[in-house]
C-alpha cells in the first residue's frame, strides 16, 4: 500500500463522516429556529440594541473562557486576519440588530420564514462567487424550496411593511457573512475564528447601544431569559452553524436551513399562541419537500473537517 492510499480515508471512515454531518445538521435545524422566538421573548424586556449585546456577550464571555482555557486564543491570529473579522463582525453585528427589531413588526414564525429569503442570497454567492454547483435533482430540490419560500414571503398588506423588509435585509447581510467564512475563513482554527468573530460582534453592538444611550439595567427574570437566550441561540446554535458550514457547499447548507422556520412555528404557538396561516404552511410544505430533495443528494464534503 502507498502512501497516499494509507492516508486516504476508508469507505467506513467516509461513511462515518456522512452520518455525523447529517446528525450535526440534525442538531443545528433543533436549535437554529429559536433566534426569532428569543427576541421576541425580549421584546417586551429590554430594548432590541441593548438585548442583543447582552445575548451575544454572554455567549462572547462563556466560549472566550473556553478558548482561553484551552490555550486557544492567539492575538496574533485577530492581527493576521483583522480586515476578515471586522468585516464579518459588522455583517453579523447589523443582521442581528435588525432582527431583534424586526419582531416589533412581524411574528417570530412570519420573521423565521421571511429569513429564508437568504436561501436566493446564498444560492447567488454560492454559485458565481465560490463556485459551488448542483446535481440536476438538487436543482429541482431548490427550485421547489425557492417556490415555497416565494409563497411564505408574499404576505398581502405585509410583504411590504417595515418588518418584513427589515427580516429581508438582515437575510442579505448574513448569506454576505456566510460567503465571506466559507471564502476566507476555512483555515483559520474554528475555535479562534468563532471566539474572534463574537468579541468583534460585540464591540460593534457595544458601540452601537452605547451612541444611542439605551442602557438598561436587566431584572433577575431578564438576566435568566438572556442566559438561556445567550447559551443556546450563541453557543450552541453557532457553533453547529459554523461547524456544518465546514462540512457543506455554501448552497447546500442555505437550503437544509430553510427547515428551521418549523421550529420557530412551533415555540411561537406553544409560547406565544401564535398560529401560522395556510399560506405559511402551503410554503413551508414546498421549503421542506425542497429541502428533502437537496439532502437526498449527499452533496457532503468528504474531506475533514475540524481544521
Amino acid at each position: 500500500m502507498n502512501e497516499a492510499q494509507s492516508q486516504s480515508p476508508g469507505p467506513t471512515a467516509s461513511v462515518s463522516i456522512y452520518q455525523t454531518t447529517w446528525l450535526l445538521v440534525a442538531a443545528l435545524l433543533a436549535v437554529d429556529g429559536l433566534h426569532f422566538v428569543f427576541a421576541r421573548a425580549l421584546r417586551d424586556l429590554l430594548p432590541p440594541a441593548v438585548s442583543v449585546v447582552y445575548v451575544i456577550g454572554i455567549g462572547t464571555v462563556e466560549l472566550t473562557a473556553f478558548a482561553i482555557a484551552r490555550g486557544r486564543l492567539r492575538w496574533s491570529t485577530f492581527r493576521r486576519h483583522a480586515w476578515f473579522f471586522l468585516a464579518v463582525g459588522a455583517l453579523v453585528a447589523a443582521s442581528t440588530t435588525i432582527n431583534y427589531n424586526a419582531v416589533s413588526f412581524v411574528a417570530p414564525g412570519t420573521a423565521s420564514l421571511l429569513s429564508e429569503t437568504s436561501i436566493l442570497f446564498g444560492l447567488g454567492f454560492g454559485f458565481f462567487w465560490l463556485g459551488d454547483r448542483l446535481r440536476r435533482m438538487q436543482v429541482f430540490g431548490a427550485l421547489i424550496a425557492i417556490f415555497g419560500v416565494a409563497v411564505i414571503s408574499y404576505q398581502p398588506g405585509d410583504y411590504l411593511r417595515v418588518g418584513s423588509l427589515l427580516v429581508i435585509g438582515s437575510s442579505f447581510l448574513y448569506a454576505c457573512h456566510t460567503a465571506a467564512v466559507k471564502r476566507y475563513g476555512g483555515d483559520i482554527d474554528f475555535v479562534e475564528f468563532f471566539v474572534w468573530r463574537l468579541i468583534v460582534t460585540v464591540g460593534f453592538l457595544l458601540a452601537s447601544a452605547s451612541a444611542q444611550r439605551l442602557w438598561v439595567w436587566p431584572d433577575g427574570r431578564t438576566w435568566l431569559v438572556l442566559m438561556v437566550a445567550g447559551t443556546t441561540d450563541v453557543v450552541i446554535s453557532r457553533t453547529l452553524y459554523y461547524t456544518v458550514l465546514r462540512r457543506l457547499d455554501i448552497s447546500i447548507h442555505t437550503l437544509i436551513l430553510t427547515a428551521s422556520p418549523v421550529v420557530a412555528i412551533l415555540w411561537s404557538l406553544f409560547l406565544f399562541g401564535i398560529r401560522p396561516d395556510a399560506q405559511d404552511l402551503l410554503g413551508g410544505l414546498a421549503v421542506l419537500a425542497g429541502v428533502a430533495i437537496v439532502t437526498r443528494g449527499g452533496s457532503v464534503k468528504r474531506e475533514s473537517i475540524d481544521r
